[in-house]
């Protein structure tokens, strides 16, 4: 057994050496034919890489797991359209290159719902990134200053999903507009972006400082996008409210 299982190691099928000595007493307990055998090797094999696959997504992904869509309260958002929302979390958006816009004032869930959605990427396989728009322009700067900026550009157009959360937060400083943009032109019609907001789009110019380039940053991302507006109170109050 042991012969059999270094040369599985050698051949990268860790799934099979965690399984085979116990798939083995159960083949020969249950007179299995030796391609049921091979199956349950087979599936070990499948699940163990998957598992994996998604452990190295999650860690790239910057998606916090605490935030699902199980654990979002829809009865304190009662306006909010839960069908559309669990219908967006099935993923399908992605394959279309489409976008999600989540509106709201701050602390009715844009954050958490743009969390979760990517949780449910990363189960279907997509890889995803999220990303505080603070942490883009952060990156942007980085990038500029150790001359590694098409390799940051290469990353983010790379992932299937990409999540900008608070867009709106604070302006962004004059001189990442360009950066952003880029971000935003590189990913039309050729990947997904969701992006979080307290600012309703007539208010973007300001975020920019730019009317034109707010504008036309807008008509790439609303042109195949799902515009979800949250219109209730902040969980946070209501979490400060209870406590008191």
């Amino acid at each position: 057994m042991e012969k059999l299982k270094t040369k599985l190691r050698q051949l990268k099928l860790a799934g099979m050496v965690k399984s085979i000595e116990s798939r083995n007493k159960y083949a020969v307990d249950n007179s299995m034919s030796y391609i049921d055998f091979m199956e349950l090797l087979i599936d070990d094999e499948y699940a163990n890489r998957k598992a994996n696959s998604f452990g190295k997504r999650l860690n790239k992904s910057k998606i916090n797991t605490q935030k699902g869509i199980d654990d979002f309260d829809f009865n304190y958002q009662p306006k909010l359209n839960k069908q559309q929302v669990m219908d967006l979390a099935s993923c399908r958006f992605i394959n279309q290159n489409k976008n999600i816009v989540f509106m709201g004032r701050p602390g009715v869930g844009k954050t958490h719902l743009a969390n979760a959605i990517g949780i449910e990427a990363l189960k279907q396989g997509y890889k995803v990134l999220f990303l505080h728009i603070n942490d883009l322009i952060e990156k942007l700067n980085t990038a500029r200053a150790d001359g590694s900026i098409r390799q940051l550009m290469n990353n983010i157009v790379g992932t299937d999903l990409l999540i900008l959360d608070e867009l709106g937060f604070k302006k962004i400083p004059s001189e990442f507009i360009d950066g952003v943009f880029e971000v935003i032109r590189k990913r039309y019609e050729t990947g997904s972006i969701i992006i979080t907001s307290n600012r309703n789009f007539e208010d973007w110019g300001n975020i920019f400082g730019d009317i034109v380039m707010a504008s036309a940053i807008i008509d790439r991302i609303v042109h195949h996008a799902d515009i979800v507006k949250i219109d209730g109170d902040s969980y946070r109050t209501k979490n400060y409210v209870n406590a008191k």
